[in-house]
């Protein structure tokens, strides 16, 4: 028996390149779950933009010097408003003063706040206002990359169960219980993401966000215990 997919919660939206469906507002083939967050989201949009930048500079200052989680009800809206603040340019406009300790990115010019996903040996560290590369894999400092590298490469092999193929699924003999090993193995991993990869960043970075979920492997975020 094949475990399906299941459907994603209201905060478990990634924003790594490879994950499907980001929180756009707009969209010509929005699922139900995009559609409620274009709603959240429509609360941002009736701000001005010196509102909206404001709001941005003072929640990165509750962000600094903390790794949070990507499924955090404070990380959701902050995600919402930097999404609508990329697209109406604020940080260009210099209305608001982000917090010292937030380098300009390279990517968008928004406050430097990268977030660490599975995906990250091949999307590198991602921006949290324009969901691009922030830092490429290669540029993460040295001592974290070697730890990223091996965590990585051993995420990558048991997310692939979720995705094997009939010959693969047959070969396993029992694909029920491979999967349910394999999502155990993804909680372990996450925490170790969440518990030592993650406060690492901020030995180079102001704040951080780290991915908490698996919806591949139904891994929830509240599976994943800290």
């Amino acid at each position: 028996m094949f475990f399906p997919a299941r459907s994603a919660t209201l905060l478990d939206k990634p924003l790594a390149p490879r994950h499907a469906g980001c929180m756009a507002f707009e969209s010509e083939t929005s699922s139900p779950l995009d559609s409620l967050w274009q709603e959240y989201g429509r609360a941002f949009r009736d701000w001005d933009d010196l509102t909206l930048a404001r709001w941005l500079a003072q929640t990165l200052g509750q962000l600094e010097g903390k790794v949070w989680r990507l499924s955090h009800p404070l990380v959701g809206a902050y995600r919402l408003a930097a999404q609508l603040g990329h697209e109406r340019a604020i940080w260009f406009k210099r209305l608001a003063t982000p917090p010292a300790a937030y380098a300009e990115s390279p990517c968008c010019r928004a406050p430097f706040l990268p977030l660490l996903t599975r995906d990250v040996r091949e999307a590198g560290l991602i921006c949290q206002h324009c969901n691009e590369t922030l830092v490429p894999f290669a540029e993460i400092p040295a001592p974290l990359r070697e730890a990223l590298e091996a965590w990585g490469q051993r995420y990558e092999s048991v997310h692939a169960v979720a995705h094997w193929d009939d010959r693969q699924r047959r070969r396993a003999g029992n694909y029920d219980a491979a999967y349910e090993a394999a999502a155990q193995q993804a909680e372990t991993l996450l925490a170790r993401a969440g518990n030592e990869l993650a406060p690492k960043l901020l030995n180079f970075y102001p704040a951080a966000v780290w991915e908490d979920q698996d919806e591949c492997l139904d891994v929830r975020p509240e599976d994943v215990s800290l």
